[in-house]
């Protein structure tokens, strides 16, 4: 009696799935191609040239950031909707290096699932394309990792890491910020991809909503209400720069932890901001998830962005430059708070 010779295949990696979805993601990666990527066929990393294509630098230093897209990836798999959440992985990482005063240089993806799947790996790839090119960024490389048995056959997670440059004297490290300054608020473009373990929880488990469901008052349904991409940040911090310089003093963006903890990070000693939460109004999302889960007012504010994406620092006299300047690039923001003495940290008023 013979035994059947055991394969990859037989193991739950498909070779040639594998090789089909591979052979869809160059044409994919060239529209995010910029100058100074450096072509290599076939070779085991990407090449790009800091310098060169009319980029010259005094004193360059290199800035990274890496995030994931979190939970926000189960609503696109009940949604069966995947070309998104790639846009919420190049945002998450981007946006990141932005506050440091960085432009994009590159992008690196990691996509790891349960099993073979082209047009579920060839959608995120598309997804991770679009936030580069609309970053600025080329997509120089990644991995995807086929891991049966350490994920579920239709699982997948994402990963991103962004590299970008600053001049050393143009690093925002919020070391300039000081009392006087005020607070500018960008809005985001909705849930952005944090909070999502209390969404799903509120939506699907408290409320027993389907992902398909209409949502009148917030024009449109369920799924895609919570997949909008988070808004990548790229071209309104190009245009602060470039109109405020030194009178820009600090970038914060509003991930997890809500509006308060992510700008008290910058606060260099002796300053302390004071945002005034009766400035903007939050999008009809929030309320709505809000009151769907009889969430705390404290509590939202804690977990989600509440319609502030991006915070910009500036001195007073160049508040109504920068809300210009942040219109310029199609976006609304406005004075939020301002800059006391004080220890580092941030207070909420009503």
């Amino acid at each position: 009696m013979s035994e059947s010779s055991l394969t990859y295949r037989s193991a739950g990696v498909d070779l040639d799935l594998y090789e089909e979805a591979m052979g869809r993601l160059p044409a994919l990666m060239a529209r995010t191609n910029t100058p100074r990527v450096m072509p290599l066929p076939g070779g085991f990393a990407g090449l790009f040239r800091l310098f060169g294509e009319g980029k010259k630098y005094v004193d360059p230093v290199l800035v990274s950031g890496t995030d994931g897209v979190g939970t926000k990836i189960k609503v696109a798999a009940l949604a069966g909707k995947f070309d998104t959440v790639g846009i919420d992985l190049v945002a998450m990482c981007v946006n990141d290096c932005l506050c440091l005063g960085a432009e994009p240089l590159f992008f690196l993806d990691y996509l790891a699932l349960g099993r073979d799947n082209p047009d579920l790996i060839a959608s995120l790839v598309k997804g991770v394309c679009e936030g580069c090119v609309e970053a600025g960024a080329a997509l120089l490389g990644g991995e995807t990792a086929i891991m049966p048995d350490l994920y579920a056959a239709d699982d997948f997670d994402l990963a991103g890491f962004c590299v970008g440059v600053v001049e050393r004297d143009r690093i925002l490290d919020g070391k300039a910020i000081r009392p006087g300054d005020v607070l500018i608020g960008v809005d985001s473009s909705g849930l952005h991809s944090n909070g999502f373990s209390l969404v799903r929880k509120i939506v699907f488990e408290h409320a027993g909503l389907d992902v398909s469901e209409p949502v009148s008052e917030l024009g449109g349904t369920v799924g895609d209400v919570l997949l909008t991409p988070t808004r990548i940040y790229a071209k309104t911090t190009a245009a602060l720069q470039s109109r405020l310089g030194e009178r820009l003093t600090g970038l914060a963006h509003i991930t997890g932890g809500g509006l308060a903890e992510n700008v008290a990070r910058i606060l260099p000693e002796g300053c302390r901001l004071h945002i005034r939460r009766d400035a903007w109004t939050p999008p009809p999302v929030f309320d709505w998830l809000r009151r769907l889960g009889n969430v705390d007012r404290e509590e939202m504010f804690r977990v989600f962005n509440m319609g502030i994406g991006l915070t910009a620092t500036v001195r007073a006299d160049a508040a109504d430059a920068a809300i210009e300047s942040v219109r310029a690039c199609g976006l609304e923001s406005r004075v939020i708070g301002e800059v006391r003495p004080g220890e580092p940290g941030a207070d909420c008023e009503d």
